[in-house]
């Protein structure tokens, strides 16, 4: 019987699948459903500290509407605040409690005093992680990459002292040199980095004329840049790596961990198959490790990183050097013609 565990930020996982964030993982009917697929771990919707000042200013909104119109009268209603990130607190408790596997939460905050509060009152909820969503949407032209990831360090330095749980990054894609970010969180203690957030992006309806944000599953492409990340990671750094994107099934997960990741994140797979896929996906890992004679996924696990190949060019420049030596020929004959 082959041995499907993995750690992943000093927690002890029963096989190497998350299911990442999503409104499936902050559903207390639903997340013990997804413990009995077979989930080593999931992890909370986050909470956005956007929506909560949205609604924040929503409510002022519609409570001063009526306010001075008359000379007697400031207000109609009584002074209310918005309840701010508790009614996500209390759910996250919930949650806590309605599983047995690990439950990571999850954090996407504006200001540095609101990512040290939030966190704060997130690990007093019990569970067993963070993840961090460090994003800021290039929309200035004076902001130079060096600000922003400093900010983001230092952020991440302040959350680090004051939380006793493992803290991990969401990593974007969007780095200049993503290696030199995540070495920089990694000297600072990061215990995780999850490769990559996918992000919304604004879209146009053309017939309508006006933006929308369609529901954007992945697809199995989208795991071919973690994968090249983890295979650049593997044994390079101390926190761990847990590829997200594009992982829909079994063969998707035995490459991450074959190019050095510790464990995955799945969310698209189960929207299209249901929780239940789980089981399948882990019996078929199970039957290839046993069809190669691997009794635990430490045995093959970045068996194919950079570190462990002499080809140099595999995580470089490999597809298009294949490319050049494959077709030398080709060209040459359309040269001559």
């Amino acid at each position: 019987m082959v041995n499907l565990s993995t750690k992943y930020m000093g927690l002890e996982l029963k096989n190497p699948i998350i299911i990442g964030a999503c409104n499936l993982t902050n559903d207390l009917d639903f997340a013990p459903r997804l413990e009995d697929s077979g989930a080593a771990a999931i992890v909370c919707k986050s909470l956005f500290e956007e929506q909560i000042q949205l609604e924040n200013l929503q409510i002022h909104e519609e409570m001063s509407e009526y306010a001075n119109r008359n000379a007697e009268m400031i207000t109609l209603f009584p002074e209310m605040e918005h309840a701010g990130p508790q009614e996500f607190l209390i759910n996250l408790a919930k949650l806590k409690k309605s599983v047995n596997i690990p439950v990571i939460a999850s954090l996407n905050a504006v200001y540095k005093e609101t990512w040290l509060e939030y966190s704060k009152l997130i690990e007093e909820t019990k569970v067993d992680a963070l993840e961090l969503n460090f994003f800021t949407v290039p929309d200035k032209f004076d902001k130079d990459a060096e600000t922003i990831s400093n900010q983001e360090i230092e952020i991440f330095k302040e959350i680090k002292k004051q939380l006793k749980i493992p803290v991990s990054i969401k990593m974007s894609p969007y780095y200049a040199n993503p290696l030199n970010i995540i070495s920089r969180f990694d000297k600072e203690g990061v215990d995780g980095f999850v490769l990559f957030n996918k992000f919304l992006q604004p879209d146009i309806d053309i017939q309508k004329e006006e933006h929308h944000l369609p529901h954007m599953l992945s697809s199995q492409e989208d795991n071919k840049l973690p994968l090249r990340y983890a295979g650049l990671l593997f044994e390079n750094i101390h926190g761990s790596v847990c590829c997200n994107s594009g992982i829909h099934t079994a063969e998707d997960v035995i490459k991450m961990i074959l190019g050095g990741a510790d464990c995955v994140q799945v969310v698209s797979t189960i929207y299209m198959n249901k929780p239940e896929y789980l089981q399948i996906m882990l019996a078929e890992i199970e039957k290839w490790m046993e069809s190669k004679g691997y009794n635990k996924l430490s045995d093959f696990k970045g068996k194919l990183s950079k570190k462990a190949l002499k080809d140099r060019f595999v995580y470089k420049r490999a597809q298009y050097i294949d490319i050049l030596l494959q077709n030398a020929e080709i060209f040459k004959k359309n040269l001559t013609r």
